[in-house]
């Protein structure tokens, strides 16, 4: 698929329909993807509680590029390409830990200050210039205890997101939490497979029984406000106004152009967490969330990398990358108080059996959605526009993206009727 292909293809695309087949599957699909969404948009990375101290650092890549995140002398978040500046070597294989002051490559001892400075070399002569050799930064930015990188040269405004998001997740401190437990798994789909099954609750009642339990299985928990469905919308206008009065944000607030998304969601019943009892995992609160009543769910989606839910007593980050055309690496990790301690403050099975068992059955419909694509057979279908309307959503940036980074004149692509 030639960038001209995909551009006619998504160009004639049926309005609130399925992608063609190239696009779920194909290795050229793949690399238009990597150039033109994942290396020019911000891309959830990790916590800010992963780096807590100077010299903390964690490794991960998109595509072809391997980042190093850590934190430096003077506190600032700072990224760089994980390849050293004599031979490109991969200076840090680990995929997380901390250097006293400087990282050293272990091929020939180049080693470079906490802010990507080279500090020293041996035998380089004296006519070279080590202030032209630091490690090549990547734009980095925290928002609430969430960091993002991008490694574009010129990256997009962070300021419209940070204004959007950061008053939602400021009452629960998490810059001060840790990461209790955290996995990866990697699912034989395209990352658009996984990212449009997680923007629906169409499957949940026949596939989620842990978190049918205390999520509500309504459009609204994933899309906002849906028109042609009604039967909530007065129970969470009434549950957020209460929250708001409180200082807790909760409206649903999306980007103009369906790249990002926050909502605060009620609980089912008298649930207070995402449990398989719908009681609280961890006996500490994060910030100050409230301690005995039903605040409910702070959800956040930003494409094309990371969903998330943030509750009184525990949050979730979900990172969703690329490994090639038909595998895609989810890394999970849930976030408690820094000051719980496990086996007192919360037992590590409460905490995580829901999402354990959501992401096993994802992983499951995720596989065999695209072993049914893989058909000759397949052609794109129609989403419901009730409850598959946050997968409209997604679909609707990324098209629109893609066309317009492939040289279309319009951000948000009109796809034909």
């Amino acid at each position: 698929m030639t960038p001209a292909d995909a551009l006619r293809t998504l160009r004639a695309r049926r309005r609130n329909y399925s992608l063609a087949q190239p696009f779920y599957h194909s290795a050229e699909a793949y690399k238009l993807d990597l150039a033109n969404i994942f290396y020019r948009d911000w891309i959830f990375a990790g916590h800010d509680c992963e780096i807590a101290n100077p010299g903390d650092y964690f490794t991960f890549s998109i595509g072809d590029y391997a980042i190093i995140v850590n934190r430096d002398e003077a506190g600032r978040v700072r990224a760089h390409h994980n390849s050293c500046r004599h031979r490109g070597y991969k200076l840090c294989d680990a995929a997380k830990g901390n250097v006293k002051r400087r990282f050293v490559c272990p091929y020939h001892q180049w080693s470079y200050d906490l802010d990507g400075n080279l500090a020293r070399t041996r035998g380089m002569g004296d006519d070279f210039d080590a202030s032209k050799f630091g490690l090549k930064p990547v734009h980095a930015e925290s928002v609430g205890g969430w960091i993002f990188v991008c490694v574009a040269d010129t990256a997009p405004d962070f300021a419209a997101f940070r204004a959007t998001i950061e008053p939602y997740f400021a009452p629960y401190d998490l810059t001060n939490a840790k990461v209790a437990f955290e996995y990866r798994i990697v699912e034989k789909g395209n990352w658009k497979l996984v990212m449009e099954n997680n923007r629906e609750c169409y499957h949940c009642s026949g596939s989620h029984p842990e978190l049918c339990r205390v999520f509500p299985e309504a459009p609204v928990a994933t899309a906002g406000p849906v028109a042609g469905d009604d039967s909530d919308t007065g129970h969470i206008a009434d549950f957020v106004a209460h929250w708001e009065a409180k200082g807790l944000p909760g409206q649903f607030k999306i980007a103009d152009n369906n790249q990002y998304r926050i909502m605060r969601m009620p609980f089912l019943g008298e649930a207070r967490s995402m449990t398989m009892s719908g009681e609280p995992a961890v006996t500490k609160r994060l910030g100050r969330a409230p301690a005995t009543e039903n605040c409910g769910d702070v959800l956040l989606y930003h494409y094309p990398s990371t969903w998330n839910h943030v509750t009184a007593d525990h949050a979730l980050s979900f990172r969703c990358l690329p490994l090639s055309a038909t595998e895609t690496e989810l890394t999970t990790k849930w976030l408690v108080p820094k000051d719980a301690v496990e086996g007192r403050d919360y037992d590590l099975q409460t905490l995580t059996e829901v999402w354990k068992a959501t992401n096993a059955q994802d992983m499951a419909l995720v596989e065999r959605n695209a072993e049914g694509i893989r058909s000759p057979a397949y052609e794109p279908g129609p989403y419901s526009p009730i409850h598959e309307t946050g997968v409209i959503q997604f679909v609707d940036w990324y098209c629109g993206s893609l066309v317009e980074r492939l040289g279309g004149r319009t951000k948000k692509l009109q796809a034909a009727e």
